[in-house]
C-alpha cells in the first residue's frame, strides 16, 4: 500500500494505491491520524480509485474514520470508481452512509 497525502484547502486528500487489507490498515490509519487537524473539524477525501481490493479490516477502517469525522463535525468523501470498492459498499448497505464521488475534484467540491 502506498499512501500519498496532500492538502487541498480545506481538505486533506489521501490517495491510496494497492490493497486495503489487514496489512495496510495500520499504515493508512497512521497517515489519517497524522493529518487530523487539532481543534478543527476534519475534512477528508479518501481516493480509493486505485484500490483493487478491500477486506473486512479495510472496511472497518473506513467505517471508524467516518464515525470519528462525524463526531468531530467534519466531512469524509470517498472517491470510488466502478469495481470492488463500489460493490462492497453496496452489498454491505454502506453506500447510503458514505458520500462517494468519481473524482477527487468532485470530492473537493462536495466536501467544501
Amino acid at each position: 500500500m502506498v499512501v500519498e497525502m496532500k492538502q487541498e484547502s480545506p481538505c486533506t486528500v489521501f490517495q491510496l494505491h494497492g490493497e486495503l487489507d489487514h496489512l495496510a490498515v495500520p499504515r493508512v490509519r497512521a497517515f489519517i491520524d497524522q493529518a487530523w487537524p487539532s481543534g478543527e473539524p476534519p475534512h477528508l477525501v479518501l481516493d480509493l480509485s486505485d484500490v483493487p481490493f478491500c477486506d473486512s479490516s479495510g472496511l472497518g477502517l473506513l467505517v471508524r474514520t467516518l464515525q470519528r469525522v462525524r463526531q468531530a463535525g467534519g466531512s469524509l468523501v470517498l472517491v470510488v470508481g466502478p469495481g470492488m470498492i463500489e460493490r462492497l459498499l453496496t452489498i454491505t448497505n454502506l453506500d447510503g452512509h458514505f458520500r462517494t464521488t468519481r473524482s477527487v475534484r468532485e470530492a473537493l467540491d462536495a466536501a467544501a
